[in-house]
């Protein structure tokens, strides 16, 4: 009898001890899933599209060698850049428990709508393709993470870069909405502090065709700079417009504040040689980016990756290897603990993603090749200044993200 009552008295402890113990989160059936919201068939389909759904299945692959014992699905969407469309994804998928991360959503406006459809839900949302700093700014989640670049950090990389090299009176093309609004400001902060001069501006409707006269009032300005606020096919224009009227060979130097691999090689070398702007990944870096380069060209006819699909690849496995290290698919949790581990992938080197959501790491000004400098197909920029990553983004007391403590 008495034995009995103390087998009793132990199995009362036990589940007792389990009660008051929490349950181990886990990945449930060792399958992790994302879902690649990005641009399959607009403007943005060449630096982002099919080639962000290619990084992530890289990622994915680099994973499973890692973590045999995890599956990794990806699945993918075209938000057709609406805001609309890419939010009421977002809650189906969400609604359905389709994926577990959200990743690359290029277009800031999307961006932003998906941000907050994700917001409080167990996905976690890895930002690559957009731009705007809202995202780790006032608009801060604790699902979100964004990689690659922002506003800030192109605007003021390329400006101060410049003005170093006492390129200090400035003239501004800027695309006339939010975005280009953001480039512009975040650039003149940066040479007003530096005491440069800002000599013009001007403002241009989205998806213009002629750049012409824009072009001829930056000249007349004779401004050293003539910064490019805009994107994708207005910057392609502007700078076709300027090569036309032979801006920089005139002695002015033409920077674009957001441009990327794939604009390059759209409008030539020829054209866009001697052109200024800043990235935060290169193909052509090192070893380790060039082994990168090689495996995402196999699978699509030898494009190169834009920064843009390096960060789907580095967001994606620094989210996943996170997701291993919590042993969950939480979104939160799987954020904090992206927060909590430092970042270490071959295309952008070691990084952190601070309180605020921001990834960071090396930023750099490349200029474009004359043709007779590429050594072959892709072979696009020489860098000119590399930008420490504690320099690179904007300070995260200035952001006014709810996340971070006050000092």
């Amino acid at each position: 009898m008495l034995r009995k009552t103390t087998l009793a008295l132990l199995a009362g402890a036990a589940i007792l001890a389990s009660a008051l113990v929490p349950a181990r989160a886990e990945i449930p059936g060792n399958t992790i899933r994302v879902g690649v919201l990005t641009d399959l068939s607009g403007f943005a389909s060449d630096s982002t599209g099919i080639g962000s759904v290619t990084a992530a299945r890289l990622a994915a692959e680099d994973f499973k060698k890692e973590k045999p014992g995890i599956a990794v699905e990806v699945i993918s969407l075209d938000h057709q850049n609406k805001p609309d469309i890419g939010s009421a994804t977002a809650r189906k998928w969400i609604a359905d428990g389709t994926v577990d991360a959200i990743l690359d959503v290029p277009f800031s406006s999307v961006a932003l709508a998906v941000q907050e459809a994700v917001r409080g839900s167990k996905v976690a949302f890895i930002a690559s393709g957009p731009g705007t700093a809202l995202l780790t700014g006032e608009k801060c989640s604790p699902n979100t993470v964004h990689w690659t670049y922002d506003t800030w950090a192109l605007a003021h990389g390329t400006a101060l870069a410049l003005l170093k090299q006492k390129k200090d009176s400035w003239f501004f093309i800027t695309a006339d909405y939010a975005f280009g609004h953001a480039l512009e400001a975040d650039a003149m902060a940066v040479v007003k502090a530096e005491n440069g001069k800002i000599l013009g501006a001007v403002r241009h409707p989205t998806n213009a065709s002629d750049f012409s006269s824009f072009i001829l009032q930056a000249q007349a300005s004779g401004a050293k700079v003539v910064a490019l606020a805009n994107a994708v096919g207005d910057t392609i224009n502007s700078v076709k417009a300027a090569s036309e009227f032979g801006l920089t060979s005139g002695g002015q130097s033409l920077a674009a504040l957001l441009m990327q691999l794939t604009d390059v090689h759209s409008l030539g070398l020829a054209t866009a040689k001697g052109l200024f702007l800043t990235e935060g990944f290169y193909w052509n870096m090192n070893d380790g980016t060039r082994a990168f380069a090689d495996r995402f060209a196999a699978q699509l006819n030898g494009r190169r990756p834009t920064a843009n699909q390096a960060g789907v690849y580095a967001g994606t496995l620094h989210y996943l290897r996170a997701a291993a290290a919590a042993d969950t698919t939480d979104g939160q949790q799987v954020v904090a603990k992206m927060k909590a581990m430092p970042s270490d992938d071959p295309l952008f080197g070691k990084g952190e993603v601070r309180a605020d959501g921001r990834h960071i790491h090396n930023m750099y000004l490349f200029q474009v090749k004359t043709p007779d400098q590429s050594k072959g197909p892709w072979d696009y920029y020489n860098l000119v200044e590399t930008i420490p990553a504690q320099e690179a983004f904007r300070p995260m007391a200035e952001g006014r993200c709810p996340l971070v403590a006050k000092p």
